[in-house]
């Protein structure tokens, strides 16, 4: 059975802090993004850090040359988070600098290999999902995301990275079923039907049946 992670896309320090309280005995980890990050700094990682004692995962989908993704993931451990994401796209060695610094902080690393959203087929198809998941294992990534929202592909992409972890965005909002999903993937990533749900523990809580224990 898989971890729950949260995808805290809220903007502000009040809400993020109010939500983690609530859900905090109900999820495994916590994933935020730029929404949250830009608008509050990276010191949120702390705070949320303290209030849940949970793993932190930045997923600021890292795409750039090796020494500014390099840079870019030393800020981000240094500031308290467990994981990275970065797109598997810039090529091996991209991917090597974040999963270098990852593993000098004791942290992990996971590539982008397929999004959830509808417009994704255009490009990760084709076979291109497939190379960048065995990319991201030849460059010793720890896991690759793969969508929720097309479970026929993380079986897939499984076959290719074997043992490594799977997180997978999409379950909920974007139509993702946690059912269909949870036997494939390590990590199942839900945001907006915990988050914006009036009532975001008892929302976190319907996924118990799924999560690991």
């Amino acid at each position: 059975m898989p971890d729950l992670i949260l995808a805290l896309d809220v903007r502000d320090r009040i809400s993020a802090s109010t939500i983690v309280e609530e859900t905090s005995d109900s999820i495994d980890a916590i994933k935020l993004g730029y929404p949250l990050v830009l608008a509050e700094g990276l010191g949120i990682a702390k705070l949320l850090f303290d209030i849940s004692e949970l793993p932190l995962i930045a997923d600021f989908k890292v795409a750039d040359i090796p020494n500014t993704n390099r840079l870019i993931a030393e800020q981000v451990f240094h500031a308290g988070f467990s994981s990275i994401i970065c797109h598997g796209f810039p090529g091996e060695d991209a991917i090597v600098a974040c999963t270098e610094v990852a593993h000098d902080a004791g942290g992990t690393c996971f590539v982008v290999c397929e999004m959830s959203h509808p417009g994704a087929p255009t490009f990760y198809h084709g076979g291109v999902a497939e190379q960048m998941a065995k990319l991201a294992i030849h460059a010793g990534a720890d896991g690759i995301i793969a969508p929720a929202t097309r479970p026929e592909r993380v079986e897939v992409l499984r076959a290719i990275v074997q043992d490594a972890l799977i997180y997978s965005p999409g379950i909920g909002t974007q139509g993702g079923d946690a059912a269909q999903i949870a036997d494939l993937v390590d990590g199942m990533i839900v945001g907006r039907s915990i988050y914006e749900a009036s009532d975001p523990k008892a929302a976190a809580q319907v996924y118990a049946p799924f999560r690991r224990r």
